[in-house]
């Protein structure tokens, strides 16, 4: 999921980037900020995922796309305000885990 926010901090638009299957999805950086810039005011994002498997530890891969979003957004002067991982346990949240 996709939340975009103003330069308030207040959800301006949210979108569906992907559904995945039990073991995976694809995650398109390409389709998460043609959404943000179609969202008129757009200055911020959120990302947020499930984990079907109960691991509040980001993978490899949420990792790698993470950091991809967040050099992409410096371009666009879009910040990546965090990415959450959430399961029926908790929550895993790169921002407050100082990784972005």
């Amino acid at each position: 999921i996709l939340l975009c926010l103003n330069q308030n901090n207040k959800v301006i638009g949210f979108y569906k980037v992907s559904q995945g299957g039990t073991t995976g999805t694809v995650c398109d950086p390409k389709i998460i900020y043609t959404v943000a810039l179609n969202c008129a005011g757009t200055t911020s994002i959120i990302l947020s995922h499930n984990h079907p498997s109960g691991s509040l530890q980001p993978s490899r891969a949420d990792e790698d796309i993470t950091r991809k979003i967040k050099d992409g957004g410096k371009m666009l002067d879009i910040k990546l305000l965090d990415h959450i991982i959430y399961t029926s346990e908790g929550f895993y949240s790169f921002a407050e885990n100082g990784i972005l």
